[in-house]
């Protein structure tokens, strides 16, 4: 099974290699993405999954932003003052920044996004980080002052999110089509066009406070499937994509690419996980869910799915996060531990088939279209946990289907995601028992009142040596929970056309920088 699943990616890739000529652009001052899946909501605070956030994240600023070397810089603010052992920080603003519209940017717009975040009529999953703030003010129109019920750590972090224009949405309902598909930011770029299911176009903001970006247009192309966006690049219908490890391997490695595209290959920031619903009997006990993880082979999968481009995951930090704990009792392959917890659990293998009460152990594994990498991964758990006697069927879904009807209303019994991760450790969102209802980021609904306590703690210290243990004392207790099968971290795989100058590859990845890339004028229409 497995060697026939890796035979069949390698011919469609061959397949594919087998008709080359050269890109024609037909986007020569524009960069055109591919992604899978569609945007759905682009108010920050509503942009959930990625197609959207990286959209909302070129309309919208926040105060405070990443720079190259992973350091908090201001964004919105162009400083700050901590005090009181940070219970209080006061930003100061940029002046001069004007919203989309030519509106001014002003301190009442960040007290109204605050306001909104943690409005409980507002659908985000993003109002616990704001949870410890006691109060929000602005004493004057370029100032902010924040005040804390309590130190939290990621305060700085936290304020990275996308501030929202106050002369527009006052009083409006921000869940609402019409603000979400026509949103109105400080960002270098403004949304002109947005073909459900086929296109978003945004177009370079002139009066961007950091100067114009110099690629005028954005545009970001809907391909659901991985094989017919890679000839689109091949042939010069999209400039940018991650590539599959078998692209990756088979075609990206040849003269063609190395004259047209430059790579990118570093270890991603989040895992591939095998998630529970936990409200679901048959995975109520950790016996269960560990022998469910010690019956499948991660090493196989990374082989098998990622050519070797990746490493197992034993927990919610990959290995390049201070958090990471590398002494974790992560569930090794081993299938006769896996039948021991079985049958300690209640599961008896008769005639290969494992029951309990007269009922054979089946389950659903839900994964999302276009998405080859999940689904053979589905497919070679279904294989190892066959070996062991458990049933396992697959259902692909398209991609807003799969989060919003499925997902968020727990309408599942288990589903392969991905976490990207923001690079401050706090993991509240995901993993307290307070963040479970319909569109909240803990869908399997995990509970464990020590993690509660630590989450608070680790949100509440400063020092960075008592956070990395409290983490890594949070590693070890998921890893020994098990709420996820933690799988792999998947190395990012990254190609962009070769006329784009500027791009600099860093810690934080390549797209920090974007409205520093240019395309010199002897190459607007190379392959023309």
């Amino acid at each position: 099974m497995r060697r026939a699943a890796v035979l069949i990616i390698l011919a469609l890739s061959l397949a594919q290699y087998s008709c080359v000529r050269e890109p024609k652009i037909n986007y020569p001052q524009a960069i055109v993405v591919g992604s899978q899946a569609d945007a759905r909501m682009l108010l920050p605070m509503l942009a959930s999954d990625s197609a959207s956030a990286d959209i909302s994240g070129l309309i919208f600023n926040g105060l405070t932003k990443y720079d190259r070397n992973l350091k908090i810089v201001g964004d919105l603010a162009r400083s700050w003052d901590i005090k009181d052992g940070g219970l209080e920080i006061i930003f100061h603003l940029r002046k001069g920044v004007k919203w989309q519209d030519g509106a001014p940017f002003t301190a009442d717009d960040v007290v109204f996004t605050y306001q909104t975040v943690i409005n409980p009529r507002v659908p985000t999953p993003y109002s616990s980080n704001y949870g410890p703030v006691q109060s929000v003010t602005a004493p004057d129109p370029y100032t902010v002052r924040v005040k804390y019920k309590e130190p939290f750590a990621p305060a700085l972090e936290s304020w990275g999110m996308g501030i929202i224009p106050r002369h527009i949405l006052d009083g409006k309902d921000v869940s609402a089509e019409e603000y979400n598909r026509h949103p109105v930011g400080t960002g270098p770029y403004m949304l002109r066009e947005w073909v459900t299911g086929q296109k978003i176009v945004l177009e370079a903001n002139p009066d961007y406070f950091e100067g114009k970006p110099l690629i005028e247009k954005y545009i970001m192309r809907i391909i659901p499937d991985d094989a017919t966006m890679f000839l689109e690049l091949k042939f010069g219908g999209i400039d940018f994509m991650s590539l599959t490890p078998a692209q990756y391997k088979l075609q990206a490695r040849t003269k063609f690419f190395d004259k047209y595209f430059q790579k990118f290959r570093y270890p991603s920031f989040g895992y591939t996980y095998l998630g529970y619903n936990l409200l679901d009997d048959k995975f109520k006990d950790v016996r269960v869910r560990r022998a469910l993880s010690h019956a499948i082979d991660k090493k196989s999968i990374i082989k098998g799915v990622l050519m070797g481009y990746g490493s197992p995951c034993t927990g919610p930090f990959p290995p390049e996060s201070w958090a990471y704990n590398p002494h974790v009792n992560d569930p090794h392959y081993d299938p006769r531990r896996a039948l021991e917890l079985f049958r300690e659990a209640g599961w008896v293998l008769k005639n290969g088939v494992l029951m309990k009460d007269g009922r054979p152990f089946t389950f659903t594994i839900l994964t999302n279209q276009g998405s080859p990498q999940r689904l053979l991964a589905a497919q070679i758990i279904k294989e190892d946990l066959g070996r062991v006697g458990v049933n396992v069927n697959i259902k692909v879904l398209e991609w807003q289907a799969m989060l919003h009807d499925f997902v968020d209303k727990k309408r599942f019994e288990a589903v392969i995601l991905g976490w990207a991760l923001s690079r401050d450790p706090d993991l509240y969102d995901l993993f307290d028992s307070s963040k479970t209802k319909e569109g909240d980021f803990n869908f399997i609904s995990y509970k464990n009142p020590e993690v509660d306590k630590l989450l608070l703690e680790g949100r509440q210290t400063f020092n960075l040596e008592k956070r990395k243990a409290i983490y890594h004392r949070i590693h070890a207790i998921l890893a020994e929970d098990q709420p996820y099968t933690f799988l792999y971290v998947p190395d990012s795989l990254l190609v962009l056309n070769k006329r784009f100058k500027g791009v600099r590859k860093s810690p934080i990845g390549i797209w920090y920088d974007l409205i520093h890339w240019r395309v010199p004028a002897d190459k607007n229409l190379w392959y023309n």
